[in-house]
């Protein structure tokens, strides 16, 4: 069968000997792309899963999809995954994507997916041009912010000496002495040597595969590289450092920087100068173009926080209909938005978020360090509360020359954002991550507790909280991080967004029909939507939380859309579909997928994900919220609420989650509800051999049972699962 969308190779990078290889995508193409296809050369690479994620042995993927470059809106993503510092208090195989345009270019270099292993012995850089590949010296580059290191590859690989010429207008590129050679041979010496059955018809097949059919090419661009780089973070090993793509593109979670630090990677590059072969151009053309299949855009796709002038220019990633981006006209803040637009609203005493410069300097600021905005943001909030309680600054208990009484103004802002990422002072504490620093402090234990650390699952800061938005914290607490998919986040942030600006919103019934309706093969059934105290721990929430990873892992993280643009919904039209992704993915691959083959395929990445971690230690004891979920409300505050839909009085309605916390002993017996569901073993929570070999995937249960983590069937109802 034909590869549509795929093209055939993915690179393999040794550090350590410096050996450049390629492994067969046919060998995955099982797996999809993206995080499946990451997963699965993880499993196969990674031989002890048990190690620090600054070992050399720790593998890491960075992953395309097939709809990747081929005019799919919205869909030209990387996956990057490997074991990642940040997590805690486990290392675990984790996670991270990132838009722009290096999935586009890796793929148009003729590659579909890089994996690193090993350690180089001193700084280097990977250089993809093409089908061309090197590891080079990096020692000028080391130290270099993410931007500036940008820059200088840039003006290397653009007009550099013997490659100036890529640039250049005119005829075509001579071919290489070898291809030259091979030609010459094949046409003198070859005839003779088959007449004399010296070499084989197969063989001159593969000489003319491999030379003359690969004619001289138009080796042209005008683009620059796509470099994914780190900065100082990276460098100096803080756990939660960031890889860095163009202005504002970056992996953040997980602490990727930092294991490219730990590898002595500074960069990878790539440019091509290929094309996508898909399966189907006039039908791919024609969902792509009519408005109810992909987005007719009139102006960017903004959330919440970041503002776009007139005078601004916005800004996508590769074939997106819908820009989330932006070019100011100034030099700061250019490409950033969400987290790292927010981040400097703390500290300015000019008008904090109503002040765009300096919130645009913030952004700048960790994207150049290459730094995770929201667990440097979300730590922040613990240290100003140690500060006022007499425990962290200036001669106190835990010493810290941050100059508090400096919070509000930019200096403070900047000398944080340095401290952590060159690791000065207390800085050094900080990079290990907050709950790391406060183990140290030996304050860990009553901070979660009283939620002066709101930190609730894996070491990763409270993103939306989990008593409110209970299917976020679950689907969390439940995977290796905070789980950021925003899916089904407007089934809270419409409702909360209208009535805390005093405007109604849809009803609440009308809106979870919408979305129940798309739930195959569960369509029609509201109760899956019901977030009620009364239903959040029931089967409804476990096949709820279960759809909802195993659409995320295919469909969101191997087929690569965009969290942020798909599935499309529009309340102010009643309509919500997760049935286009099917008709781009078959668009491109030729593939006849209807949406529940995507969900087995990640029902499938999704055990393979959980044997991981069993393998490196998870057991169900340890799958448990920080004490503050349980023990602390939310807060109640009279201005404002944080709704969401529910049964409530026997009628759907917009229920506030203020003064809500989790039931401890419910979430258990939530817990074995989904182990069962998942059919592993409900006592362990480790994946079962029939579960597993129900999805072709023995192998991986002779791996658990040679290590004592295969789960066991006793206590699991059959005719589970979906």
């Amino acid at each position: 069968m034909d590869m549509y969308g795929y093209t055939g190779k993915i690179l393999r990078v040794d550090l350590t000997n410096r050996k450049i290889s390629t492994l067969e995508t046919k060998e995955y193409e099982e797996w999809g792309g993206g995080h499946g296809i990451g997963s699965a050369i993880f499993w196969d690479l990674c031989k002890d899963k048990t190690i620090s994620a600054f070992d050399s042995r720790n593998v890491v993927t960075i992953m395309t999809s097939p709809l990747a470059g081929a005019a799919v809106p919205s869909a030209s993503r990387t996956e990057v995954q490997g074991l990642g510092p940040q997590g805690y208090p486990i290392e675990w195989f984790t996670r991270s994507n990132f838009g722009g345009r290096f999935a586009p270019m890796l793929k148009y270099a003729g590659w579909d997916g890089i994996v690193i292993e090993g350690k180089a012995d001193k700084p280097v850089w990977i250089d993809v041009r093409n089908s061309n590949v090197q590891i080079k010296d990096a020692d000028w580059l080391w130290g270099l912010d993410t931007w500036e290191a940008q820059e200088q590859i840039w003006r290397e690989v653009s007009t550099g000496q013997n490659y100036n010429d890529w640039w250049k207008p005119g005829d075509r590129r001579e071919d290489s002495f070898f291809k030259q050679v091979a030609k010459k041979f094949m046409s003198k010496i070859g005839p003779w040597l088959m007449h004399h059955k010296l070499i084989s018809v197969k063989m001159e097949h593969t000489i003319a595969k491999h030379y003359l059919s690969a004619e001289t090419h138009h080796e042209r661009t005008t683009q620059k590289p796509a470099v994914l780089a780190i900065g100082p973070a990276g460098e100096n090993l803080c756990r939660f450092a960031s890889l860095i793509h163009d202005a504002g593109c970056g992996a953040g979670q997980g602490g990727f920087g930092a294991v490219f630090g730990s590898k002595n990677l500074k960069a990878i590059s790539v440019i091509g100068t290929g094309s996508v072969r898909v399966a189907d151009p006039k039908t791919l053309l024609e969902i792509r173009m009519n408005k109810d299949n992909a987005r007719k855009i009139e102006k960017p796709n903004l959330l919440v926080y970041w503002e776009f002038p007139e005078s601004m220019r916005v800004a996508a990633c590769t074939g997106c209909k819908s820009p989330c981006k932006g070019r100011y006209a100034g030099s700061h803040g250019n490409e950033s938005q969400c987290m790292e637009s927010m981040f400097s609203a703390i500290f300015t005493t000019k008008g904090g978020i109503d002040d765009p410069e300096a919130k645009r300097m913030g952004a700048d600021l960790l994207q150049k360090y290459g730094i995770n905005a929201y667990h440097l943001w979300i730590g922040l909030t613990y240290l100003i509360r140690l500060n006022k309680m007499g425990v962290l600054g200036k001669g106190m208990k835990i010493d810290c020359d941050l100059p508090f009484e400096k919070l509000t103004d930019v200096e403070f802002m900047e000398k944080y954002i340095k401290l952590v990422a060159y690791r000065e002072g207390v800085g050094n504490d900080l990079a290990e991550g907050f709950p790391r620093a406060a183990e140290k402090w030996g304050r860990i234990k009553q901070d979660l507790k009283t939620g002066a650390l709101r930190f609730p699952h894996w070491g990763d800061g409270e993103h939306y909280d989990p008593r409110c938005q209970v299917c976020w914290g679950f689907s969390s607490i439940l995977s290796s991080r905070d789980y950021n998919d925003h899916t089904f986040t407007a089934l809270f942030l419409y409702p909360t967004n209208c009535l805390n600006a005093g405007v109604e919103p849809i009803p609440a019934e009308k809106l979870v029909e919408m979305y129940a309706s798309v739930l195959s093969p569960y369509e029609g059934n509201m109760r899956l939507l019901d977030f009620s105290t009364e239903n959040i721990y029931s089967d409804n929430m476990v096949k709820f939380v279960s759809w909802h990873m195993y659409y995320d892992s295919f469909w969101k993280n191997s087929a690569l859309f965009c969290d942020t643009q798909w599935p499309s919904w529009d309340p102010t039209e009643f309509q919500v579909t997760v049935y286009d992704e099917v008709k781009f993915w078959n668009g491109v691959t030729g593939r006849n997928f209807d949406l529940l083959e995507g969900q087995k395929v990640g029902k499938r990445i999704w055990n393979l994900d959980n044997a991981i971690w069993t393998l490196q230690g998870r057991h169900r004891d340890m799958v448990h919220f920080a004490d503050y979920v349980y023990d602390v409300p939310k807060k109640v505050d009279s201005s404002t609420g944080d709704y969401g839909p529910g049964i409530q009085d026997g009628k759907w309605k917009y229920i506030n989650f203020c003064g809500r916390a989790l039931d401890k002993e419910k979430f258990e017996e939530f817990k074995t509800r989904f182990y069962n569901f998942q059919g592993w073993d409900t006592a362990t929570g480790w994946p079962t051999r029939s579960a597993l070999e129900s999805m072709g995937l023995s192998y991986v249960a002779d791996e658990l049972d040679k290590h004592g983590r295969l789960g066991t069937d006793k206590g699991v109802t059959k005719g589970n699962g979906h």
